[in-house]
């Protein structure tokens, strides 16, 4: 395969991860493309099924290996969702027990919560949000 292909696969795939929101995927792909081509623009022509083999073992390896980093290193293994919800009041549902899991409603929404606290909530009973992860909210008694 020309070099050519390989620069215009890599940088499609490239612009494809900055338009969609592909979460780190597509950039090894692109990236594992570039190399191919620069390699075969270099002078080292290996066959075509060499080059495919290459590039898919390039991608693969350096997704599993490095896009962790990556997401790490920019803030993205953390659920960044919803922190404009800690300290909100929510209304237990039902009785929860001290470190227990339950129901509550914030904002018209039913959400799981888990008292942190080391009293147990009442059914009814406001407690306020202090961290969420995921789509549960920790909470404490709000007395």
């Amino acid at each position: 395969m020309p070099w050519w292909c390989w620069i215009v696969l890599g940088a499609a795939l490239l612009g494809a991860e900055v338009v969609l929101p592909t979460d780190f995927f597509l950039v090894f792909f692109g990236a594992g493309a570039l190399v191919i081509g620069l390699l075969v623009l270099a002078g080292v022509h290996p066959p075509v099924w060499t080059q495919w083999l290459l590039f898919a073992a390039l991608s693969v390896t350096s997704l599993v290996l490095l896009r962790p980093r990556l997401r790490r290193a920019l803030g993205k293994d953390r659920m960044a969702g919803h922190t404009e919800l800690v300290g909100e009041v929510v209304i237990a549902g039902q009785a929860i027990p001290a470190r227990g899991v339950g129901q509550g409603q914030l904002r018209g929404t039913v959400w799981k919560i888990h008292n942190v606290g080391d009293q147990p909530l009442q059914a009814g009973e406001r407690c306020r949000v202090t961290s969420v992860e995921g789509l549960t909210l920790h909470v404490r008694s709000d007395t």
